[in-house]
């Protein structure tokens, strides 16, 4: 029985929300600073298993006491706010208690403390001298968590769980790149300053802290890999997180988390299978108008091998992407409600990563308009990269694509504040509209060739085969020659990309299913719509409800979006 003096249930769920947010980013500062939450920048994670369980606890206590709050009792918009905060709340305690990033040492920036590190404390946004010694502060705890890390590691390696070989090689690859770095170029000291501080006072403090006390750290979680866990790593042949005790169960809680589903691996992998299998048609179409050619395995060779569609420099790379985002924000207009939102930059992706890393990421504007948002591109070895991917990409990471998403869901402020700021806790729907915009931006006319187009089928293909060679490695027990194998028959792009992509599954268990489930389901939604509305159907209006309230659950969106055709078909 609900006590007489219990707030309000809306009132309860306001504190509860506020709470989430408060928790959530205390335990995942780093992940609060890439998304432009201010008010953590000071802080660093505790990833020993003792703060991994303290944090759970925290979580389950908001479970509990959400549970109690009956939703039929809510308003529409609170009962959104009651499903999205109990998946995500489950789901960042999911994460917490399997702690699967502990079985996979590895250099990915979102799967690896280390790595995450790199990339969060660069981007923090110095505004004011308050900013600044939150920088001071949180390079100072930076020691103690690095070795926290190693404390981690060696913890699982005494219950059995193992990294890989391949994921320790490529940390051990990207420390050793830091240190070998000179300090003035180091990483972790590159922020500009705000005027009104001692530039220099500041900076000989910050060198002096890396020097002293990071590097160190560093060096001593560099041996630790290299002379504990590299000697007893797991091989190619059982990179798959099934391998390690906890794994299977680990793996599936994170196939419901990453895709927001109840779909399990085995109907996953099927789905893949036969989206690769539905290509093949529009393969052999694209390729036979384009390359005079509709056998599809020689369509993926001559794009494979013609030097004419590798880029010449890196500045090609930056260009395409730039004319890319330009095309695509003067169209946005005609398919999107109007938004004011933050500006979106091209960033070049900084050399040292470009052996471990993805050949773009996206990298939210601060909540506070202090910092843009970023589609930060791979350019190294550019004549490595085909032209024929590069605008496919754009569309995907800047606008229609993570930039519009993101950055739009930042200016909701009715919402609660933990939901505008949300990216992998809501995979599916994030990375499929994603996928989805390089679909819709060939209905927007963005495209500028034919070439172009068969790039957005390659990666179409390489969202599918995701499907099938993730769980392939971390429910069937694929090794990873398979895997990477079975990618490279399947889609049109280089060697390197394919071992690049494999790796970060590896490293990543699930999160790779997210794109082409989220995707289809975004698709699915619209042609119910679509079908249900006919001459009525608004594009306009249907991505205005898809982006209405932030990123949510797939489930949530199915209500959301069902609410509004009924809505609008009244």
């Amino acid at each position: 029985m609900i006590p007489d003096d219990q707030p309000p249930a809306d009132d309860r769920l306001a504190r509860l929300s506020d709470e989430f947010f408060q928790v959530k980013h205390t335990a995942d500062p780093f992940s609060a600073t890439l998304l432009g939450v201010s008010g953590f920048d000071g802080l660093v994670p505790d990833p020993s298993r003792s703060g991994s369980a303290a944090d759970a606890a925290k979580i389950a206590d908001i479970e509990r006491r959400l549970a109690e709050i009956d939703p039929g009792g809510l308003n529409p918009a609170d009962r959104i706010n009651h499903a999205v905060l109990g998946r995500l709340a489950w789901g960042v305690r999911s994460d917490l208690e399997h702690g699967l990033w502990e079985t996979g040492a590895s250099a990915d920036g979102y799967s690896s403390p280390q790595a995450m590190m790199f990339m969060s404390v660069p981007a923090a946004s110095l505004s004011d001298a308050a900013a600044v010694d939150q920088y001071l502060r949180r390079l100072t705890a930076l020691p103690a968590f690095v070795d926290a890390i190693l404390d981690r590691y060696r913890a699982a390696k005494e219950d059995g769980r193992i990294p890989t070989r391949v994921g320790v090689g490529q940390a051990i690859d990207q420390l050793t790149g830091h240190l070998s770095l000179s300090l003035a170029d180091d990483t972790l000291l590159g922020l500009r300053l705000p005027a009104g501080v001692d530039e220099g006072s500041v900076r000989a403090r910050a060198s002096n802290i890396v020097e002293e006390s990071v590097r160190p750290a560093l060096r001593r979680l560099l041996a630790g890999l290299r002379d504990e866990l590299l000697p007893v790593a797991r091989p190619d042949e059982r990179v798959g997180v099934r391998f390690v005790p906890g794994g299977e169960e680990g793996y599936r809680a994170a196939v419901r988390r990453h895709t927001t589903t109840d779909l399990s691996p085995e109907e996953i992998h099927q789905i893949g299978l036969d989206c690769l299998a539905e290509l093949r048609q529009e393969w052999a179409e694209l390729g036979g108008r384009v390359l005079g050619t509709s056998d599809v395995g020689e369509i993926l060779s001559r794009l494979r091998d013609d030097p004419s569609l590798r880029f010449g420099s890196a500045g090609e790379i930056v260009d395409v992407v730039t004319d890319a985002l330009r095309r695509a924000e003067e169209a946005r207009d005609d398919w999107f409600p109007a938004y004011d939102i933050a500006d979106c930059v091209i960033e070049e992706i900084n050399p040292i990563e470009a052996g471990n890393a993805a050949l773009a990421h996206y990298r939210p504007p601060a909540g506070d308009g202090s910092r843009p948002g970023a589609h930060c591109v791979l350019t190294a070895d550019p004549k490595e990269r085909f032209v024929y991917e590069y605008e496919a990409l754009a569309f995907h990471e800047s606008t229609p694509g993570h930039h519009l998403q993101i950055a739009s869901a930042q200016t909701l402020t009715d919402l609660p504040a933990y939901r505008r700021f949300l990216d992998a806790e809501v995979c599916g729907y994030v990375e499929g509209w994603g996928l989805y915009s390089e679909r819709l931006a060939d209905e927007m006319g963005l495209y500028t060739s034919d070439i172009a187009r068969l790039g957005m089928l390659s990666f179409d293909a390489l969202r599918a085969c995701r499907l099938v060679v993730d769980t392939g490695m971390h429910h069937l027990g694929w090794s990873r020659r398979q895997a990477m194998e079975f990618m490279w028959d399947n889609t049109a792009t280089t060697r390197a990309n394919v071992r690049n992509e494999i790796d970060r599954y590896i490293a990543w268990p699930g999160q790779a299913l997210a794109y082409m489930i989220g995707r289809r389901e975004i698709r699915r939604l619209r042609a119910v719509a679509e079908a249900r509305l006919g001459s009525r159907f608004d594009i306009r209006a249907f991505h205005g409800t898809v982006l209405g309230n932030g990123a949510v659950p797939l489930g949530v969106l199915d209500q959301i979006v069902a609410a509004w055709i009924d809505s609008a078909a009244a």
